[in-house]
């Protein structure tokens, strides 16, 4: 299957290469129309679903690149639109004829509003904020009109700039400037972590409960914004055209599926950097939907990671350097984002972060050189009763592509399991969760390390028969109970060994109603090596869908996921974070299944399943997350916000004693204990940080309930495992 694929690519290289648009773009001169046109023939003659670049596209195009531009609706007018929309039906042909009239418009156009934004919000600004007055916001802005006239505009901003001013206000007058030169500011504002850092315990006390007056408090938070504003728009006036650009090149490629994705040739290098596994930041992977900026991954062993303050699903709303004012990146660009929040080793970045139950925070964040070393299998023993069980976590799917024996998931994973088995485990829990896939061929592997032999995976190319992957050796490493942990956030290469596992019935599959749901495969694409030659410089590369894949029941993983034999919920139950909630994902389908046969281990696995549902359904840990899961989504779905500081005050006491009644979902004790390998435990003497690291892992792996469970699945498995040899052997005797 890898050599069809290679020849397919190289087939699509070489048409490229060898087609007439190249010297067309060329008589143009413009690096813009060249990139336009190269794409597009790429995603045409590449993809493995290309669309009709026809009138419907057209207005796909039309409303998402204004959307991505103006996503809040406080540049553009209702004018600006109905002007903008006689290019609506037309930019199908524009693409066709490397035309760009409508970016061109649009972005001029937006250059204008922004600037004109900057009167607008000094203007607002200018003036004292009424937080006594009955008044709301709809932050719902995706279902609101663009303004009919500046006035209404001018409102608009009104309302979003008091509403992102209420915040400073509470923090202003809830503490006053400390008499320490180290806290002067020509503004006036506190920074309140430096305050609290440098005063002694009764002088802290004193702080906290000391307050600015109002009217003060008032004025200084208003101050804050504008300094705030200020830099933002500072930033994007740095912005060039080819950067605006870039956004529309990736409002086009965006309408084929989530995954294709052009990348500017500075992306390239920095996802060139992440694929090499170091870089220095915060350790936190971040995505952007519409306006916000969110946390979907953190990095083990990274300084986010380190300071236990930030979790996935948190929003980052203003970034600050050590000691200076905060930029606002609300409806920033990710990429503009990421560069604010990224910086080298032992610099400090200020977040102020809007937590997953609505409470907004200030952390600061030393920057370090991170190390992804967390994200290779780590394993650990974990005792109950006077037995021994096992469990593999596994961050990702990783493969050194230029070596793949130096090393990958399946080998590294089946260090461990002998490891295991070496130290009398008598059941082996696979953690999948947050595990975003990676190398298909290390699924393969690794799944075959549970079966004797047999189909993996089925993929597809466009237009093409399907190839089946297969585990070919018949050697079975581990042949005892088998246990597979997902949620919401495992992807791609997880969900393909965890369908694998489960059409075969060889593990049983705990966690969410269904995993992410991305049953597709993506090849990176340098433009620079389909043009002869090319006197614009760095083109830069295309991240491009080319196959999906299959289980081996024949049904596809895309947007269905991965259905667990054992439902349970979590924190993100209700937040939509799979891939049916992005934007153009592929269609689900199914083709015929492989031959296969089910794992004969004479293992009940329907009464296993049964047994599990029944305790969960009566476990009170179980009940609390699925109340807290509930408790966030209604906070996500409030969309209607008030303006009134005593409205304000009062949410926040609840959102405060909420959060505090589920506390206690952090305190529970399961029991277990857990302990590193042999081989670990005489690294630790050499490596304290690695101690910390696996202490930390452990401290949390008992407070799992899910884990928990799984140790008693893996029990029942045990059992019935026994009850049926001895069935077995009485017939046969």
């Amino acid at each position: 299957m890898k050599k069809n694929l290679a020849f397919a690519l190289l087939a699509l290289l070489v048409a490229v290469a060898s087609c007439s648009f190249t010297n067309k773009s060329f008589e143009t001169n413009d690096k813009d129309k060249l990139l336009l046109d190269l794409i597009t023939y790429v995603l045409e003659r590449g993809h493995y679903a290309p669309k009709d670049i026809n009138d419907d596209f057209s207005v796909n195009v039309f409303e998402s690149f204004i959307d991505v531009l103006d996503p809040t609706k406080r540049y553009f007018l209702e004018a600006d639109i109905r002007e903008f929309e006689k290019y609506k039906y037309q930019i199908d042909d524009q693409i066709k004829n490397t035309e760009i009239g409508f970016f061109d418009l649009v972005h001029v156009r937006l250059l204008k509003r922004m600037e004109e934004a900057k009167g607008i919000y000094k203007e607002v600004l200018g003036t004292q904020f009424d937080y006594t007055l009955i008044e709301e916001i709809n932050i719902d802005y995706d279902n609101q009109s663009f303004a009919a006239s500046k006035k209404k505009l001018k409102e608009r901003w009104r309302k979003q700039l008091k509403y992102a001013t209420m915040g400073t206000y509470d923090s202003k007058i809830s503490f006053e400037i400390p008499k320490n030169e180290a806290f002067s500011a020509a503004d006036g504002e506190v920074n309140v972590t430096e305050a609290l850092a440098v005063n002694t315990a009764p002088e802290k006390d004193v702080l906290k409960n000391a307050k600015m007056s109002m009217v003060d408090g008032e004025v200084a938070a208003r101050a804050t914004t504008e300094s705030t504003l200020d830099e933002y728009f500072d930033f994007m006036d740095d912005l060039k055209r080819e950067d605006w650009f870039v956004q529309y090149i990736n409002t086009i490629v965006d309408q084929f599926d989530p995954h294709t994705y052009y990348f500017a040739p500075d992306d390239k290098e920095k996802f060139d950097a992440s694929m090499s596994g170091k870089f220095e930041g915060i350790g936190a992977r971040l995505q952007k939907r519409k306006d916000q900026t969110k946390i979907v991954e953190i990095i083990s062993g990274g300084p986010v990671w380190r300071g236990e303050e930030i979790e996935v699903g948190d929003e980052i709303i203003k970034v600050g350097q050590e000691g200076e004012q905060p930029i606002n990146i609300v409806g920033m660009r990710l990429d503009d984002a990421i560069k604010l929040i990224k910086g080298p080793k032992g610099t400090v970045v200020d977040l102020t972060i809007k937590k997953v139950d609505g409470s907004i925070e200030i952390i600061s964040i030393t920057r370090d050189v991170v190390e992804l070393e967390e994200s290779f299998a780590k394993s650990a023993k974990i005792s109950k009763d006077g037995h021994r069980f096992g469990l593999i976590n596994l961050p990702k799917f990783y493969v050194d592509f230029d070596d793949y024996g130096e090393r990958n998931a399946a080998t590294d994973v089946a260090k461990e399991v002998e490891r295991l088995k070496q130290d009398g485990v008598e059941g082996l829990i696979l953690d999948l969760r947050d595990n975003g896939g990676g190398s298909l061929k290390t699924v393969v592997e690794m799944a075959g390390l549970f079966i004797k032999d047999g189909p993996i995976v089925q993929v597809k190319s466009s237009g093409k028969g399907k190839d089946v992957y297969d585990d070919k050796d018949e050697r079975v490493q581990w042949d005892g109970p088998l246990v597979i942990l997902v949620n919401e956030l495992s992807a791609s290469a997880s969900e393909i060994l965890a369908a694998a596992m489960q059409d075969y019935k060889r593990a049983v599959v705990i966690g969410s109603k269904q995993t992410f749901g991305k049953g597709t495969v993506q090849n990176v694409i340098p433009l620079d090596n389909i043009v002869r030659s090319n006197e614009h410089g760095d083109l830069g590369a295309i991240k491009l869908t080319t196959q999906k894949f299959y289980r081996i029941n024949g049904g596809s993983t895309q947007l269905e996921g991965v259905k667990s034999d054992v439902v349970v919920p979590d924190k993100y139950s209700y937040i939509e974070l799979g891939e049916r909630n992005q934007d153009n994902p592929l269609a689900w389908d199914k083709i015929t299944p492989a031959e296969y046969k089910i794992w004969d281990g004479y293992i009940d696995y329907e009464l296993t399943i049964e047994n599990s549902a029944k305790r969960m359904a009566g476990n009170a840990q179980i009940k609390l997350i699925e109340e807290n899961a509930r408790w966030l989504k209604e906070q996500q779905d409030n969309i209607i916000v008030s303006l009134n500081y005593d409205d304000y005050k009062s949410e926040e006491e609840k959102f405060k004693e909420k959060a505090n009644y589920f506390k206690s979902l952090s305190q529970y004790d399961s029991h277990l204990s857990f302990e590193s390998l042999k081989y670990e435990q005489g690294l630790f003497t050499k490596d304290s940080v690695l101690r910390e690291k696996r202490n930390r892992w452990h401290q949390n792996l008992a407070k799992d309930v899910y884990v928990e469970e799984a140790v008693n699945v893996l029990q029942d498995l045990k059992q019935n495992a026994i009850k049926n040899n001895a069935k077995l052997a009485s017939i046969r005797g």
